[in-house]
């Protein structure tokens, strides 16, 4: 039997988050297929029921011939490591562009592109601002999807995301090593999210009668990077690492890090909850992390 067009679903990006949602929508009766950069990604895939690609997102003139035809497009892919602009998703956009477009992009973005809102509490309506070259990456891609879209009369749908934890998405071997964090007085505001709540609300984007917007994803309680680390700890047994000042923390902890700790917002998630109608099943991080150490 030939497969309908609306059932078959482009995941780019296919990482962690990628193949549990591709798990999901194949078992709701989805062709699902994954663009992902390595062969070994791809046999991974393969080994799961999963259509795979491999293709260099950087590699501007690779042909990897027909991905389009999809209805749904998730674009899950991160940004390049340097600079201010997504070449990833120029180059995606590109190839998509070569035939029939989908009916649906969705975009998981990140909290970022907001910048730092000194602790407050934010909606989808708060003027994007971002203070990180991350951030600006992130900001790039969303104009991107966003204008490539309105030409061609595609549906999209921008996802801003949080810290994302789950079960082998814990930073275990930095608490294993012992590497320091800032002391809680100092430590901002975070944000977060737990990856089987991301994928509901990622089955829920595909589905909503809304589009043309963005939405905040979060639990709803947010906390701080070092209370994070704390509790991680805990539910592991772990010993809670060091903590440092800030002015310690920079020349001790990485630029990626740093990075993370510039920023202070609370995300409000009421409109994620009322338009997606999604039920978050982690609302706390204590039972986010409960289910992650769950034998």
């Amino acid at each position: 039997m030939e497969d309908k067009p609306d059932k078959n679903v482009l995941i780019a990006g296919c990482g962690y988050i990628g193949r549990r949602l591709a798990v999901v929508l194949t078992a709701q009766g989805y062709r699902v297929t994954g663009l992902v950069r390595s062969q070994a990604s791809a046999d991974r895939l393969l080994a799961s029921g999963v259509r795979a690609i491999s293709a260099d997102l950087d590699a501007t003139e690779q042909c990897i011939g027909n991905i389009t035809g999809h209805a749904t497009v998730f674009y899950l892919a991160p940004p390049p490591a340097q600079g201010s602009e997504d070449t990833r998703m120029a180059a995606f956009l590109r190839w998509i562009d070569t035939g029939p477009v989908p009916r649906r992009i969705v975009y998981i973005s990140t909290s970022a592109v907001y910048g730092d809102c000194q602790g407050e509490w934010i909606t989808e309506a708060r003027a994007v601002k971002p203070t990180t070259a991350r951030g600006y990456r992130r900001l790039d891609a969303e104009n991107r999807v966003q204008a490539w879209s309105l030409c061609r009369g595609v549906e999209w749908i921008i996802l801003r995301v949080p810290g994302i934890y789950g079960p082998g998405k814990l930073p275990l071997e930095r608490l294993r090593k012992g590497t320091p964090v800032l002391r809680e007085a100092d430590a901002p505001y975070t944000n977060r999210i737990h990856a089987d709540d991301l994928v509901s609300i990622c089955v829920a984007a595909m589905h909503c009668g809304s589009h043309d917007t963005v939405f905040n994803v979060s639990d709803g309680n947010p906390g701080n990077m070092t209370d994070y680390f704390f509790r991680v700890a805990d539910a592991a047994g772990l010993p809670r690492p060091p903590t440092v000042t800030r002015a310690q923390a920079q020349q001790l902890l990485s630029p990626g890090m740093l990075s993370f700790l510039q920023d202070s917002r609370r995300m409000d998630n009421r409109k994620l909850l009322q338009e997606l109608g999604v039920t978050l099943e982690y609302t706390s991080l204590d039972a986010g992390l409960r289910a992650c150490f769950k034998d």
